[in-house]
Order: C-alpha cells, then sequence, then structure tokens
C-alpha cells in the first residue's frame, strides 16, 4: 500500500470515531522518520484507546500492520508507527503540551478534508 493511501486510511479511522483536530503533516523532506506525521485529538483517555483501536483495526484490514505502537498508561497519548505514516493520538493536555504541530512547523499541510468527514 502507498503511503497516502495508509494516510487515507488512518484519517479516516480517526474522522469515523470523532477525532477531533485531525491534522496530517508531509514530513518526508525533512526528517527520515516518516513521510506523513497525523495528530488527532479524543476527549478521554477512552476515545484516545478507541481512536487508536480503530486507526489499527482499518489499517489491519489493509494488510498493514504497524511496526510499533507506544502510549502512557493512561491513554493520554498514543503512537502507531507504519513507518511511513506515523499517528499520533493525544488527549487535548498532551497535544498543547507536546506541540507537535510547531515543532514539526516545516512540515507541509496536507489537505484531508475529503476524507475527515
Amino acid at each position: 500500500m502507498k503511503d497516502i493511501e495508509e494516510l487515507e486510511v488512518a484519517v479516516k479511522a480517526l474522522s469515523s470515531k470523532k477525532a477531533e483536530k485531525i491534522t496530517a503533516l508531509k514530513v518526508k523532506d525533512i526528517t527520515v522518520l516518516a513521510n506523513y506525521f497525523v495528530i488527532a485529538s479524543g476527549t478521554s483517555s477512552t476515545q484516545v484507546k478507541a481512536l487508536a483501536d480503530e486507526v489499527e483495526y482499518q489499517m489491519a484490514q489493509k494488510g498493514v500492520k504497524p511496526k510499533g505502537i507506544d502510549g502512557s498508561p493512561s491513554n493520554n497519548w498514543i503512537v502507531l508507527d507504519y513507518i511511513d505514516v506515523i499517528v499520533h493520538v493525544f488527549q487535548e493536555e498532551a497535544r498543547e503540551f507536546y506541540q507537535l504541530e510547531h515543532l514539526w512547523a516545516d512540515g507541509e499541510p496536507v489537505d484531508i478534508s475529503e476524507w475527515d468527514k
């Protein structure tokens, strides 16, 4: 699966579970970590877990398994590493603390409006 297709699956999965403030950044020209970062917020630890689980499920349906999954015991953030696409799911407080959009401000914003419905 191409990285843009993985990006679409991840965004649609997050959107289907009512993630807030979904953002995608193209970072392949500024880091070797990934081609895209997806950043989204959940309103509770339960929703953060549900969002991450839905991304993992939808990607698995396409035959894509994560290289790694990490997060905090309280589920205020979870990261799913699909090599080309890294998905960050935060509770809003944690998102504000880590400020990934600011940290990766040199990344190119990706228009995901057609997938985030």
